[in-house]
């Protein structure tokens, strides 16, 4: 009997008392009980997780390494393994900014950093991971840029490849290194050079069947075919904005746009179908000056979007998922914004950074429903929402948070069912969107309207960089030359 055999023979006693063990199967909820975790471990610098195809083991993104997390106990999540130090022995190492990892079977995908590290390798680390107990990194291919995001699939690595120029999506063969091919948006319409590249930064990625759907910030997200990495195809575009708008933005205004809607592309991924796409929008609000010398705030904190891409050349937007309301929607103040999801079948998990998590019904994505929705916000910002494995008639999802002030990152494990949160904590006082400004563009190709009233009030924006982290807005602006200080170096 392995270990794990074990732990489900031994079932989850301290769940609660209406967990029942069943031998050789998983723990079984005889009455679920209020919404709340089933599990946490601490895990420092808990960033991306993704999740093994038996839905067991959790991979997670941890800044200066990765961690693998056994859940096959929900309520005991165990660590397996922890690498920290990556590439230690090379000039330039160790490994730093990790804040992505990706599977593709039982290979996992280690990239970074997420933002510029001078002196830090630049690139994806290649870890065998067929034995979780003992990941095995076989390779690592090195980039002239740093890696924020990355996707996985079919021996292919598709890298963000934020050069502060074209910007392109990158794929490269997983066991060679070799480059197979790139795209940009420039390549589309070459308009968008003329639009500042931190504005349509490539910031995340998402593989289904051959198309990549391309998160870029204001710029939209763009479907792809790299079918053919070397020939690549634009099937169609969500949101793409207006290059010509965009291009003529001072410093100022190009720093409001990357933070507020209507922009800000951030994570995309598809349901099981790849027909139903979800964008999530991430932005804060920003004060403005008036005339008058008094203050308001533009824009706010934005949600997830549901797309109907069955014809990926007319996309439709089916509903918008808002935010939770923040009793301070600037960067400063407590982010609620949308981040990280999942689909499973019928089901949406969502993460909401301090908002906490959500799991919505979406079988009519026109109308989804809120099903659960759990928050801490004094003890956990949450990255990501996974699905996890089923867990007798119901399941588990996980959920990483990066903590917050000195409570430790931790890989929290939920019930994969309904209910409502014992005592839910606020997250601040009481707030409203009324001096809230959002006057978003329009985009041309939505066909279905917003399932929220106030949605001008709680969109996105586009990539001064809160998305990249803090710092990043000078760091942007410093990319170019760091990129020629690396490429001198590595010359």
């Amino acid at each position: 009997m392995d270990r794990r055999q074990f732990l489900r023979s031994i079932g989850a006693s301290a769940v609660a008392a209406s967990v029942v063990s069943v031998a050789g199967s998983r723990p079984v909820t005889a009455h679920p009980g209020p919404f709340e975790p089933l599990g946490r471990i601490d895990i420092d610098g808990a960033k991306e997780t993704v999740v093994s195809a038996d839905g067991e083991t959790v991979f997670v993104a941890a800044t200066s390494g990765y961690a693998v997390i056994d859940i096959s106990a929900p309520d005991r999540p165990e660590l397996l393994a922890e690498r920290r130090d990556l590439l230690s022995d090379r000039e330039d190492g160790p490994f730093r900014g990790i804040y992505d990892v990706k599977l593709d079977g039982d290979t996992l995908l280690v990239v970074g950093p997420a933002n510029p590290i001078p002196g830090a390798p630049t690139g994806a680390l290649v870890v065998d991971v067929s034995d979780p107990t003992n990941p095995e990194e076989i390779a690592f291919h090195e980039t002239d840029v740093p890696i924020h995001n990355c996707f996985a699939a079919d021996g292919r690595a598709y890298l963000t490849a934020n050069d502060a120029d074209r910007n392109p999506l990158v794929v490269l063969d997983t066991d060679t290194g070799d480059e197979l091919g790139r795209w940009s948006v420039v390549d589309a319409d070459d308009r968008w050079a003329d639009v500042p590249a931190s504005v349509r930064s490539v910031h995340d990625v998402w593989v289904r069947e051959g198309v990549a759907h391309v998160a870029l910030w204001d710029a939209g997200t763009w479907l792809v075919d790299l079918a053919d990495p070397a020939s690549p195809s634009v099937l169609g575009s969500v949101s793409p904005g207006d290059p010509e708008a965009l291009s003529g933005l001072t410093a100022r205004d190009r720093r409001r746009e990357s933070r507020t809607p209507p922009g800000n592309h951030h994570y995309v991924a598809t349901d099981d179908s790849g027909d139903l796409l979800g964008v999530g929008i991430e932005s804060w609000a920003v004060e403005v000056e008036r005339d008058d010398e008094t203050s308001e705030l533009v824009g706010g904190p934005s949600g997830v979007e549901l797309w109907d891409v069955s014809d990926p050349a007319t996309p439709t937007r089916l509903s918008t998922i808002d935010p939770p309301a923040s009793p301070d929607p600037t960067v400063e103040g407590v982010w609620i914004t949308a981040h990280n999801f999942d689909f499973r079948d019928d089901r949406l998990y969502t993460s909401w950074y301090r908002g906490g998590v959500k799991r919505h019904d979406v079988s009519d994505p026109t109308d989804p429903v809120e099903l659960a929705w759990w928050r801490d916000p004094e003890r956990a910002s949450f990255w990501t929402a996974q699905y996890a494995y089923p867990f007798a008639d119901e399941g588990v999802f996980v959920a990483s948070s990066w903590g917050v002030g000195d409570v430790s990152p931790a890989l929290y494990t939920f019930p994969d069912h309904a209910g409502d949160q014992r005592d839910p904590p606020p997250l601040g006082p009481e707030t409203t969107t009324e001096s809230l400004v959002n006057t978003p563009s329009p985009t041309g190709n939505e066909t279905a309207a917003s399932t929220s009233d106030t949605e001008s009030a709680t969109s996105t924006s586009t990539t001064d960089a809160p998305g990249f982290g803090f710092g990043v807005g000078a760091a942007a602006l410093g990319l170019a030359g760091w990129l020629a200080h690396r490429r001198g170096r590595c010359d």
